[in-house]
């Protein structure tokens, strides 16, 4: 069962540069704005300083507890609600002070304060508080107490200025808004970068994977491509696995070959020897002698076909395979006159050893020739990605079901009159499944056997 794959190593570096990118510039765009609203409020706190300034400067105590104040050259402090106020107290014991004069822009509202302003101004070693309360429009004011003591006048006072500061928040969220937007391009662009960054650098490995899949389909024999440093060791590796694959290949073909000849030659020896003799003995060695070379050589093919397998490296195009076989059956059975009709994609590939498609083909399609009456029907084609389907159908007597899974059994003859040993469907199955597929009986469209091939391919 093949493993479904996981997520792309692509989409998970970006994934964690996009991530780690709008954290970053998320944090920045929150930073730089409080930023910039400290050094606002600062700028703003500067010009309450300039008006207490100014009204320590223009105010002169009078007879009582009257004051008077000159004019402060300041238009926004002498029309009515215009956002720019200012007043003085007289801190009281237990209250909020007296009011001794303010800004015409109060008109006949006053400045609230907070309670304790005055003990909170002395324990102050500047002598100024900043807090915020409503205006008289509604506004949210930003006020600076200050605590002074007034030439020729020994009790102190507090001068409150005031300021709408609705501008300064409307600034802020303005800077708040532009670098938002411009750090969000930014971000874009930089994970474009990265995208194209990481793509750029991980061509090399998508190479090697290209080149493995070459490896696997046998239209290479090992990696030609020069690698990073980093991927250098890997594709050593991977030529040094394959070449020794190879030689473990060839060592295996040559045991299967002293195999052979070890056995075959005794055999042999056994055979002739029983060929000389007469009677009941040499018969019945002669005979068990035949199965034995037959056992032989189906094992012996088996063991070839898994070795070619597991080495890999080998492709076959089907369908120069199956125009060999029908031209041979064709001169082979043209007494009997079966129609051989058969239909495969140029394109479409084996991937495995010729022979063994040879002998696979050949076995199916030989049965349907010796059992079909007039014709017979071979269709190959490309199922899935990677396999391939090869269905060989007769209009032969065909088989019932529960004779089909005997006749794939190893030395089975359903019909002890034809010739051959039975070994020709054992053979197939045993070939496809060292391949990974298997064989398939079933009835025929054509009233006979149907013999379907599961096999593996690869692209053209």
């Amino acid at each position: 069962m093949t493993a479904s794959p996981g997520p792309s190593l692509v989409r998970r570096l970006v994934l964690l540069a996009a991530v780690g990118l709008t954290a970053v510039l998320a944090a920045a765009t929150l930073l730089l704005g409080l930023l910039f609203e400290q050094a606002a409020l600062r700028r703003f706190d500067q010009g309450l300083a300039d008006l207490t300034d100014s009204l320590a400067a223009a105010a002169q105590p009078a007879a009582g507890e009257a004051l008077t104040v000159r004019d402060l050259g300041d238009l926004r402090t002498l029309r009515v609600y215009s956002g720019r106020y200012w007043q003085v107290l007289r801190p009281r014991t237990g209250g909020s002070g007296t009011v001794l004069a303010r800004s015409r822009s109060l008109w006949d509202l006053e400045l609230s304060s907070p309670a304790g302003l005055a003990q909170r101004l002395e324990a102050q070693p500047a002598g100024t508080v900043s807090y915020e309360v409503p205006g008289p429009s509604g506004q949210k004011l930003r006020v600076r107490a200050t605590r002074l003591v007034l030439p020729g006048d020994p009790a102190p006072v507090i001068v409150l200025a005031a300021e709408d500061r609705r501008p300064v928040d409307a600034d802020v969220r303005g800077f708040f808004a532009a670098t938002s937007v411009v750090f969000v391009l930014l971000a874009a662009g930089l994970v474009a970068a990265v995208v194209v960054q990481v793509r750029l650098g991980l061509r090399p490995l998508f190479a090697l994977s290209d080149e493995v899949a070459d490896l696997r389909s046998g239209r290479a024999e090992s990696l030609l491509r020069t690698y990073p440093r980093e991927l250098r060791p890997l594709a050593d590796q991977l030529n040094a696995l394959m070449r020794h694959n190879r030689d473990t290949l060839e060592r295996q073909r040559a045991h299967v070959g002293n195999l052979a000849h070890a056995l075959k030659t005794p055999l042999a020896v056994l055979t002739t020897a029983a060929f000389r003799e007469t009677g009941a003995l040499a018969d019945m060695v002669s005979q068990q002698a035949g199965v034995m070379v037959r056992q032989v050589d189906h094992h012996l093919r088996r063991a070839r076909a898994a070795a070619r397998h597991a080495g890999a490296g080998q492709s076959t195009g089907v369908a120069a395979v199956l125009d060999e076989i029908a031209r041979t059956l064709g001169r082979l059975y043209a007494e009997k006159g079966p129609r051989i009709d058969w239909d495969a994609p140029e394109e479409l590939i084996f991937l495995g050893e010729r022979q063994d498609l040879l002998e696979m083909a050949g076995n199916l399609l030989e049965n349907a020739c010796k059992w079909g009456r007039s014709r017979v029907r071979v269709v190959a084609k490309a199922v899935g990605t990677d396999r391939l389907f090869l269905t060989i159908d007769d209009d032969g007597p065909g088989l019932a079901p529960a004779e089909r899974e005997a006749a794939m059994a190893r030395g089975a003859r359903l019909d002890e009159s034809a010739p051959g040993s039975g070994l020709g469907l054992s053979i197939v199955r045993d070939l496809a499944r060292a391949y990974g597929g298997d064989l398939q009986l079933s009835e025929s469209p054509l009233g006979g056997l149907r013999a379907q091939v599961d096999l593996p391919r690869t692209l053209a």
